[in-house]
C-alpha cells in the first residue's frame, strides 16, 4: 500500500444516500455465539453474503475470531486465512465488505484483497501495528470501545467510573486521537460505542439512551447490538422462549430507533427486517407519503 495514494474508498462511500447502511455479519468461524460454523467454508460464506446483499445489506463484514463471551483467540495465519478468500471474492463480486479484526497483519491481508473497511473491536489498542495499517492501507475504519486487560471475550463488566456514557465517550475521544496521530485522516473514522463488551445490560441501555449524544458528535456512529445478551433478555424477562435468533426481534427494534436518531450503520445477523427497519425510519423522516 502506497501512503501517497488516494483512498480508493471514503466513509461517504460506504454511507447509503438518505438513510442507515446496513452492515450484514458473516461469521467465517465455529466458534461464534449466533452461527458458528454455518459459514466457515469460502462457497458458504460467500453465498450467504450475496444472500444478505438481495436481503438489503449495503456491506458485508466478515470476521474470523469469535469475542462471544468465553472465547479464546485462533491463531493470527488461520484468520487471515479464513478472511482473506471470503473478501477476494466478494470484491470480485462488486460487494462492499469490512473486516472484523483487532490483528493488523489481517487487516493488511483484507485490504490486499479489495476490502472497503477495517472494523477493529478493540479500538486500535489490541495490535501496536494497527493504527500503521490503518493510515498506511487509507481505508475507512471503525473504532470501537472496549475496556479490556486483555482482548479476547468480551465477557466481564469494566470499571467505568460509575458513568458509562462519559467513559464511552472519553475512550472514544482517545482511540480517534491515537488513530488521527498516526496518520488516519478523520474523515474515515467511524466510531463504535461497543454495546456488550464488558458491559451490563444497564449500560447498554444507557448508551443506547444516550445514541442522540455520540451522533451529534465529530464521527459517524455504527450500533451493534444484534442478538446480543441485554435483548435475549427481552423474552428471558417475561418468560418466553429465548436464544440469540429469539432477539432479532428486539434487534430490528433497536436499529428502527438507532436509525432514526441519525446511527451511520447498524451491524446486524439478520438484514431483513433491519433493511425494513431503516426504510421505515427514512420514509417517517422525509413524510414519504406516496401522495
Amino acid at each position: 500500500m502506497s501512503a501517497t495514494s488516494q483512498p480508493r474508498v471514503t466513509v461517504a462511500d460506504l454511507t447509503a444516500p438518505g438513510r442507515t447502511t446496513v452492515m450484514g455479519i458473516v461469521n467465517v468461524t465455529e466458534d461464534s455465539f449466533s452461527d458458528g460454523g454455518k459459514w466457515l467454508h469460502v462457497d458458504q460464506a460467500v453465498a450467504h453474503a450475496h444472500e444478505l446483499v438481495r436481503l438489503g445489506a449495503d456491506i458485508i463484514d466478515v470476521g474470523a475470531e469469535s469475542t462471544r463471551p468465553g472465547a479464546t483467540r485462533v491463531a493470527a495465519e488461520l484468520e487471515a486465512q479464513r478472511v482473506r478468500p471470503v473478501v477476494e471474492q466478494l470484491h470480485a463480486d462488486g460487494i462492499r465488505t469490512s473486516v472484523d479484526t483487532m490483528r493488523a497483519a489481517t487487516a493488511l491481508a483484507a485490504a490486499e484483497a479489495g476490502v472497503d473497511m477495517i472494523n477493529d473491536v478493540s479500538g486500535g489498542l489490541a495490535d501496536p501495528d494497527m493504527y500503521t495499517v490503518m493510515a498506511e492501507t487509507k481505508l475507512p475504519v471503525c473504532l470501537m470501545h472496549w475496556r479490556a486487560d486483555r482482548f479476547e471475550s468480551a465477557s466481564g463488566v469494566a470499571d467505568h467510573g460509575g458513568d458509562v456514557v462519559r467513559d464511552v465517550h472519553n475512550v472514544l475521544a482517545q482511540l480517534t486521537g491515537n488513530a488521527i496521530a498516526s496518520g488516519v485522516d478523520p474523515g474515515q473514522i467511524v466510531v463504535d460505542p461497543g454495546l456488550g463488551f464488558a458491559k451490563t445490560a444497564e449500560d447498554n441501555w444507557a448508551l443506547l439512551n444516550a445514541l442522540p449524544e455520540f451522533v451529534a458528535g465529530d464521527f459517524p456512529v455504527l450500533v451493534g447490538a444484534s442478538r446480543k445478551r441485554f435483548l435475549i433478555g427481552i423474552r428471558a424477562n417475561r418468560g418466553l422462549e429465548h436464544g440469540p435468533v429469539d432477539a432479532d426481534p428486539a434487534t430490528a427494534a433497536v436499529t428502527a430507533l438507532s436509525a432514526h436518531l441519525g446511527a451511520w450503520c447498524v451491524r446486524v445477523h439478520e438484514v431483513a427486517p433491519s433493511r425494513d427497519a431503516v426504510d421505515v425510519a427514512a420514509a417517517w423522516k422525509h413524510g414519504n407519503t406516496g401522495r
